[in-house]
């Protein structure tokens, strides 16, 4: 930022010189906030208000066919519309500053209806007056271990990559987990002051099960004794440096080497603090800390672990003001609890830890509109992310998220469960490839988004014509996008794993930001015109050929539609500098077969065989892709017996189709294709919305309506197509039927990764082990 702008920013609102980002990009949204809870421990301050924000959607609308149309009218028309969604800010401050954060809140809240703020946190108490006076509310004090459990059963069951595994000498320093379909139970070993210890059994059952007066307090106490040093943060600090060895008696120094029939390894402690004992020697303040961390951490370890065999739980997390997202302290309880255990129960963390008690607080005082009942989204353009743990790595961003950190979460339109088809969804990864742990394709990818950039801003500005302050706001989506990638570079782990999928996300919520709903909408909007006017052609090609060389050619069109893709650079610069490139062009880029990933023979054999119940085909690009890929594929489906379900995005994305505008494409093709219309017509071709924005899929976060349906159906055959959908995600996905995976690799990089080259085919067939159909037995193909 600016040197330029915190001077106005400091004399405005008068807000400490340390404060390095505006006030309104801290405070986002005030003037329609609603409700808030706060939470004030003895260091932090956090805050939370519900507000409800206004933006812009790209809507589309069939134009009336029934009058005789004129040549180059548009199937449908697009339109700007204002929108209301709603959104959970989260912020943490240092408790120097809550005096001012009041203030420019107090100056910003406008009609606010709220007359009651919820309360948590030790400090509750000791700023309540302060509170009531500043923002005129009255302070509600709620049950801060309450508070606590509902925060975690929130972050939980809404955030991906909530929990990591902190592994020190590992790549990547953390290893995120994946949102579990069944959260319950947990243990919660929440280390403030002291420790407490609680069994989490459901959404409001719960109980503390034990506890220790050993814990944070104990460590700030007897650190302050040994070294004189009074802040928290100063003594970790001092730990991370420090040299336990010198202060702790060691087995071996007891013994000489290892205790081999006890399993006693030489280097285990074996008494802490047991060589300041020796008279006449000094130890470093370094080491004593060091000391003092391993002696509580390891007692705090043992603990839990005793706890987590006693109530038979395998998933022990951690969390309150002593972890703080150190790493001397995390690595400490890793330790020990793989020692005590052997591995059995991982010692899990929480990105957003420090978060819980004030969420729990907010959703206390929020039952009118109960967030729970809706499924909630991070969004990565509005939330500070994890900041690396590593002392020396970044200081000066490490410096900066003590001083404000903020988390935002968009509430979804659609409830998201998983597929029901999953084979086990406890291990379901969406993503191939960890970016975070493969640094090679991290740089790759990371290079590839930013090359990208200056296209997504044209396109951004050019699906605006008419409003000329779009160039302002393409250039700040630039800028913030760029720094969300620099970042990134330095802190791959910010938002969870780096994927592929996660840096287009991340876009899509940054152009989101800046009223960008949909840069494709006109592009989209052209090819679905142009492709609907060959689609009868096409069909009567097809119609003219044998059994067998139509199931080939069908699958070929399906590949060559899936060209069509405004994502891949290698592709968009072909369909920007000759727009006469077409499906007959595509169908030429393939590679011949073999195919890089080569199933197509044994999906032949299982068409010789009985039709399927129902496939579940989940598309991915408008125009060539759906109309000319997709639909003869489909319709060859309906012939068969089979009926057939379309997922598409609820909501834009590149330049995949959406719903809305699959459901007008369906609509005109039904009106010229009689298999079609008879399909539509008996409910044997269902449309249905994914619960999707992204160009990638999680199959563990899909609309509840869809998985309905999946069930209602019977659902025996997954169709996904396309890059983002069957490679960057869903890869590897193991389902309980057959599916199909089907991606033309438009991306050399990647190609040359797997093995192939540019236009190398993706044809993956798969049955689930045991599974009887009619075919020869199948045994799955994968790149080399």
């Amino acid at each position: 930022m600016a040197a330029g702008c915190e001077q106005v920013d400091r004399s405005r609102h008068s807000m400490d010189k340390s404060i390095t980002l505006p006030p309104d990009e801290i405070f986002r949204n005030l003037e329609n906030a609603k409700r808030f809870a706060i939470d004030i421990g003895g260091s932090l301050t956090k805050l939370a208000y519900y507000s409800t924000v206004q933006h812009k959607v790209a809507k589309v609308r069939s134009f009336d066919h029934t009058a005789k149309e004129t040549e180059g009218d548009p199937l449908y028309e697009i339109s700007m519309q204002e929108e209301v969604s709603a959104r959970l800010h989260f912020i943490k401050f240092e408790n120097a500053y809550i005096e001012t954060c009041l203030d420019f809140i107090k100056d910003h809240l406008v009609n606010t209806d709220t007359k009651v703020i919820k309360a948590t946190g030790g400090g509750a108490h000791k700023f309540k007056d302060l509170i009531e006076k500043k923002l005129k509310l009255r302070v509600d004090k709620e049950d801060e271990m309450t508070c606590l459990i509902k925060g975690c059963n929130f972050v939980l069951r809404n955030i991906t990559h909530e929990a990591f595994v902190y592994a020190k000498h590992a790549d990547s320093e953390f290893r995120f987990q994946n949102t579990h379909p069944d959260i319950f139970p947990y243990l919660l070993i929440n280390i403030g002051s002291g420790v407490s210890i609680f069994k989490v059994e459901s959404e409001d059952t719960f109980e503390r099960v034990g506890g220790s007066s050993i814990g944070g307090g104990t460590f700030w106490g007897l650190g302050a004794l040994l070294t004189k040093t009074k802040r928290f943060d100063e003594l970790l600090q001092l730990a991370s440096k420090g040299q336990h060895t010198n202060v702790d008696m060691l087995v071996k120094d007891i013994y000489g080497g290892s205790y081999g029939s006890l399993g006693l390894t030489g280097d285990l402690i074996a008494s802490s603090f047991g060589k300041s004992a020796t008279p006449d020697k000094e130890f470093s303040k370094e080491d004593m800390a060091k000391s003092l961390l391993h002696m509580i951490s390891n007692d705090i370890g043992q603990l839990a672990c005793l706890y987590a065999r006693l109530h038979n739980l395998t998933r022990v997390y951690f969390g309150g003001f002593f972890i703080r997202g150190h790493p001397v302290t995390m690595h400490t309880i890793t330790y020990s609890i793989n020692f005590f255990t052997k591995g059995a129960v991982q010692a899990l963390f929480l990105r957003h830890e420090g978060y819980l008690g004030t969420i729990g607080a907010f959703l206390k005082g929020a039952e009118e509109d109960n967030p729970n009942q809706y499924s909630w989204g991070e969004n990565y353009a509005g939330s500070s992310g994890l900041m690396s743990t590593s002392p020396d790595l970044n200081p000066m961003q490490r410096a900066r998220s003590g001083t404000f950190d903020m988390l935002e979460m968009d509430r979804l339109e659609r409830q998201l469960v998983n597929l029901p088809l999953l084979q086990d969804p406890s291990s379901y990864i969406p993503d191939t490839v960890d970016l975070s742990e493969d640094a090679l394709a991290r740089e790759y990818w990371l290079y590839c988004f930013e090359e990208a950039l200056d296209g997504v801003v044209k396109r951004a500005v050019a699906s605006q014509p008419d409003l000329p302050e779009a160039i302002e706001r393409a250039e700040k989506f630039r800028h913030k996008y760029q720094h969300k990638l620099q970042t990134l570079r330095h802190q791959p782990f910010a938002y969870g794993s780096l994927t592929v999928r996660s840096l287009l996300d991340t876009r899509e919520h940054c152009l989101n930001e800046f009223n960008f709903p949909d840069p494709y909408s006109k592009i989209k909007q052209g090819e679905n015109d142009m492709a609907l006017k060959y689609f009868q052609k096409a069909v009567k090609s097809l119609e003219e050929l044998s059994w067998e060389q139509r199931q080939f050619a069908l699958v070929r069109g399906l590949l060559a539609g899936n060209v069509f893709d405004w994502g891949a650079k290698a592709v968009s610069d072909v369909l920007e500098s000759d727009p006469e490139f077409g499906f007959e062009h595509a169908k030429l880029q393939l590679e011949e077969r073999p195919w890089l990933v080569d199933a197509y023979d044994q999906w032949l054999e299982r068409l010789k065989g009985p039709p399927h119940k129902c496939a579940l085909f989940f598309v991915d690009n408008s125009g060539i892709d759906i109309i000319l890929g997709v639909f003869p594929f489909v319709r060859e489906l309906l012939c068969r017996g089979t009926e057939v379900v379309l997922a598409s995005n609820s909501s834009p994305a590149l330049n995949d189709v959406t719903n809305s505008e699959l459901q007008i494409l369906t609509e005109r093709i039904a009106a010229m294709d009689s298999v079609i219309q008879s399909a539509v017509k008996e409910d044997r071709l269902t449309l249905v919305q994914s619960g999707s924005s992204s160009p990638c899929l999680d199959l563990s976060r899909l609309d509840k309506v869809l998985a309905g349906v999946v069930r209602e159906r019977h659902t025996d055959l997954v169709i996904i197509e396309g890059m983002g959908r069957a490679i960057h995600t869903n890869y590897y996905a193991m389902l309980s039927c057959e599916s199909l995976k089907m991606a033309v690799i438009k991306n050399s990089w990647l190609a040359d990764r797997l093995g192939g080259k540019l236009f190398s085919v993706v044809f993956k067939y798969e049955v689930p082990p045991g599974h009887k159909t009619t075919t020869l037995d199948h045994v799955p193909v994968t790149p080399s």
